[in-house]
């Protein structure tokens, strides 16, 4: 398995929620509650986008099919340009109309809907997906983007994207799982166009991933983590020398084959200590180590407090406003 599936496969967003907006000039939506992942893509007309509160920040626009890809919890405001006042804000499932002047144009929409706005001709229409990712996993995976990435339209994300918003529109059995997985489709096409772009921000990973020897086995790691995994054996598998093969690997990915194992391994054993009641010497198998002391230690050493006591200290998550 390889990096990329592997942290989606394993950061798998509970309670996606997908909202079409339909605006009309001028218009202006601050999320002031925002979850730690949010997708939102521009379907037809523009938009801007500009995260925190403070109007005289920087903003990103946003043509017809880009996607955006918005990380962390705090606010941001989609607007149709970046000097239109706001108008409304959405907190969970509340919203607050904070400009008179669309009081009444505001007053029928339902965030319970899916779709939020009307057809008026001119309009601006977006697709918003929210997502909550799992655990350490899913902060791995955020931690690869910046709090905003801007994935320009393209032929491979333009198809996904409208056959999401045809099936937004529809209310039939099995809906909203249709729906999940078309966003997770949105979303791994959009994470890997902007991994592919060229930039020193794009995690050394998914450029390692081209690279046969290291490539490779990254995705041995992610396979089996578990397995005992030495620099010989994984040199060994990439066909080439020991010295070269962890010499590339550091190069590449930034940290020796081991050194990235062993994160790893603790970023898998953290989520298993919170959202399962498996024994820390069954997490502990689970991770590769044979012996429950010296993942203890391991553990500690990367998060600062045992296996024990971040369990007691870890709190299950529960569902999140989406609205």
């Amino acid at each position: 398995m390889d990096v990329l599936g592997d942290l989606l496969h394993r950061a798998r967003a509970r309670n996606a929620v997908v909202r079409q907006l339909i605006q009309r000039p001028p218009w202006s939506l601050t999320f002031a509650e925002a979850p730690p992942l949010t997708v939102v893509a521009t379907l037809g007309g523009h938009a801007s986008i500009r995260l925190g509160d403070d109007a005289r920040a920087a903003t990103a626009r946003l043509a017809a099919g880009d996607i955006a890809l918005v990380a962390g919890t705090g606010p941001y405001t989609i607007a149709d340009d970046p000097s239109t006042p706001p108008q409304v804000v959405i907190s969970g499932r509340r919203k607050q109309v904070v400009n008179a002047s669309v009081a009444a144009a505001a007053a029928h929409r339902s965030l319970a809907a899916r779709t939020y706005g009307d057809g008026s001709p001119g309009a601006t229409i977006m697709l918003r997906g929210a997502y909550e990712l799992r655990g350490d996993v899913g902060d791995r995976l955020l931690g690869m983007l910046p709090p905003l990435a801007v994935v320009p339209a393209g032929p491979r994300t333009r198809p996904a994207l409208d056959l999401l918003a045809a099936e937004v529109a529809r209310d039939e059995p099995g809906q909203d799982a249709v729906l999940d997985r078309l966003l997770d489709l949105v979303l791994v096409l959009a994470l890997r166009a902007w991994c592919a772009e060229p930039g020193p921000a794009r995690p050394a990973w998914y450029r390692a991933l081209a690279d046969p020897a290291v490539g490779g086995a990254l995705r041995l790691l992610h396979g089996d983590p578990a397995r005992r995994w030495t620099v010989a054996a994984l040199a060994a598998a990439a066909g080439v020398s020991r010295a070269a093969f962890a010499a590339r690997f550091t190069g590449l990915v930034g940290e020796p084959p081991l050194t990235y194992l062993t994160g790893w391994r603790m970023t898998l054993a953290a989520d298993l200590l919170r959202d399962t009641d498996a024994t820390v010497a069954a997490v502990a198998r689970q991770v590769g180590y044979g012996d429950p002391f010296a993942f203890s230690v391991a553990f500690k050493r990367s998060r600062g407090v045992s296996p024990s006591a971040w369990r007691s200290s870890s709190v299950r998550p529960g569902p999140f406003p989406g609205g």
